[in-house]
Parts: C-alpha cells; sequence; structure tokens
C-alpha cells in the first residue's frame, strides 16, 4: 500500500518553500487569470526556478488551471499550458474541456486532475474524464465517507483526491456581487472587498455563523462557516487507499497551515509505520486547536452525513 500524497495549495514561492519544509509532498500554484481560489499568484518566470527546487526535495509542483474558460482566454490558455510542460510542471489541474484542448496543441503528455468542484460525485463521471485523459479525479466535499470509499474501490487504475482539511467554496458567481451591492447602496466610503478585507456574511435565522466572502478578478466567492477537519479519522481514509490528502490554505495564516501539515504529516506516517497498531495521537489535533479561530469550528464536513435523494 502506497502512502497518500500530501498536498497544498500555495501564493508564493516562499510559501511552496515553508509547506514542503513542513511535509507536504505537492503544491499547487497558478495565476488569476487561469485558477480560481488561488491564495496567490505564482507567473511561470517564477517556476522556471521554483520546479527544479520542488523536485530536488522529491516533492511535485501542479499548476491549477480550473477556471471555466471565456473565449479571450484560449489563445492565452494553449501557450501557457506549453510553457508549463516546458518547464517541468507535474501536473494541470483543469474543469474545463478547453484545457483539454489546450493540451493537445502544444502540452501533450502532461497529466491532468480532473477538478469539477461539486460535480466530481460518481465513478462513471470519473471514468470519462479519464478516457479523456485524466489521472485524477477530486471528489466533491459533498460525499460522505461510504461514497468516497466506494468511488475508489471502483477507480482502482485512477487517482483520488479528497479534501481533508480548510475551508470551502459554497458559491461562486463571476458578478462582482459585492461592488454591485455597495453602490446599490450608496456607500461613499466603500470598503475593498479582497480576501485580506475579512468581509463575512450573516443569515438571519443562524447568526453565530460567519460566511467569509471575497471578490477578486474571478467574480465574487462566498466560503464555509467551518473548516473540514479529518485528522483524527485520517484512517479510514488511508485504509481506503485514497490517493492525495488537500489542505486548503485559504484565509489562514502560514504558520496555521504549517502547523496543519505537520500534523498530518506525523499522522500518515504513523499509520504507514504499522498501521495494524496505529493510534490517533491528541497532541497532534491540539497543536492545530491552539491556532485554531475560535469562530470557525472544526468539523467532519459532510464524511459522516448521511445522504437522502
Amino acid at each position: 500500500m502506497k502512502k497518500p500524497e500530501l498536498y497544498i495549495s500555495a501564493g508564493s514561492a516562499e510559501e511552496v518553500k515553508a509547506y514542503i519544509e513542513a511535509g507536504a509532498d505537492a503544491v499547487a500554484v497558478g495565476e488569476h487569470r487561469f485558477g480560481m481560489r488561488l491564495p496567490g499568484e505564482i507567473k511561470l518566470d517564477e517556476l522556471s526556478e521554483l520546479i527544479p527546487w520542488v523536485h530536488d526535495r522529491g516533492a511535485k509542483l501542479v499548476v491549477v488551471a480550473n477556471k471555466i474558460m471565456e473565449n479571450d482566454l484560449l489563445a492565452e490558455l494553449a501557450e501557457y499550458l506549453r510553457r508549463v510542460k516546458e518547464l517541468g510542471a507535474d501536473a494541470v489541474v483543469f474543469g474545463d474541456p478547453a484545457v483539454l484542448i489546450a493540451i493537445r496543441q502544444g502540452a501533450q503528455g502532461l497529466p491532468l486532475h480532473w477538478n469539477a468542484e461539486m460535480t466530481s460525485t460518481n465513478y462513471e463521471t470519473s471514468n470519462y474524464w479519464k478516457s479523456k485523459g485524466a489521472t485524477r479525479v477530486v471528489l466533491a466535499r459533498e460525499l460522505n465517507l461510504e461514497e468516497t470509499l466506494e468511488i475508489k474501490r471502483q477507480l482502482p487504475h485512477m487517482e483520488v483526491e479528497v479534501q481533508v482539511h480548510g475551508i470551502t467554496n459554497i458559491y461562486h458567481s463571476k458578478r462582482s456581487l459585492l461592488k454591485n451591492y455597495q453602490d446599490h447602496q450608496g456607500h461613499s466610503d466603500r470598503r475593498g472587498t479582497s480576501k485580506e478585507e475579512g468581509l463575512f456574511l450573516i443569515e438571519q435565522e443562524r447568526q453565530d455563523e460567519r460566511y467569509p466572502v471575497y471578490e477578486d478578478v474571478n467574480g465574487t466567492h462566498i466560503m464555509s462557516s467551518d473548516d473540514i477537519c479529518m485528522l483524527e479519522d485520517l484512517h479510514e481514509l488511508m485504509g481506503g487507499q485514497i490517493n492525495s490528502f488537500r489542505i486548503d490554505p485559504l484565509l489562514k495564516p502560514l504558520a496555521y497551515n504549517i502547523t496543519v501539515l505537520q500534523s498530518y504529516r506525523k499522522a500518515i506516517d504513523a499509520y504507514f509505520a504499522d498501521p495494524e497498531n496505529y493510534a490517533f495521537q491528541e497532541e497532534w489535533m491540539d497543536a492545530i486547536r491552539e491556532l485554531q479561530d475560535s469562530r470557525r469550528e472544526l468539523s467532519f464536513g459532510f464524511f459522516y452525513k448521511e445522504q437522502v435523494y
């Protein structure tokens, strides 16, 4: 049985290096013109030096191109992916079939990770994208544990990636909803709407829950009010031979993300050192709790929710 990959996104070369030194096996980066919900941008000229550094440490660097592409991006996309392959990136994350067409125009052989956010919910759809060249499927966060493990059982020859920690996206619009709202309200002292502003939404019925919201060049993003944390039950996913465990670092400080990586690294290594006698260590979770925002609950997400269809 092979160890699962510990995987996280990064917004700068410094973050990439810090995460790999903290135990990450793979780091995802990208540019806002092609990728959504990135913690920052890393341009092609930085990748030329960064990719060799990552590979020298036995890790992987993945490029994110998960936008729904507009017509005016298509010509740029093909050249961008050609350069990504030329520079030695290990894979590309995609959701739009336009990426497949662009790959055929000069980046053939670049591994493809299919991530359609909410629609990767069954193994037949995953097999379809495998037939189109995808080597990995990134499962929807709305699946429970039983569904997740069943998909992996049905996909023995395709990698399966699951988010195990962090915030999740629950709504996206290409429209600038926050700026439009401020204009509608006639706010003359309009504040910024970026991730750094710390904006959030509150429902009238559940005023104790805060939903972070921000805008960037790709529109408006509304995020979950809690953070997934599967650390305590990670052995269930390791026993099910899930290939990649993703940490989402959005809206978290660097020190927090490093601590999360270190705790998951310890759990993975301990399990594979002796699977039969593996025992969860509370100190791994304590390290995360010490840095966890008190307004955000750590939860199992949908992993233990019964699905009603």
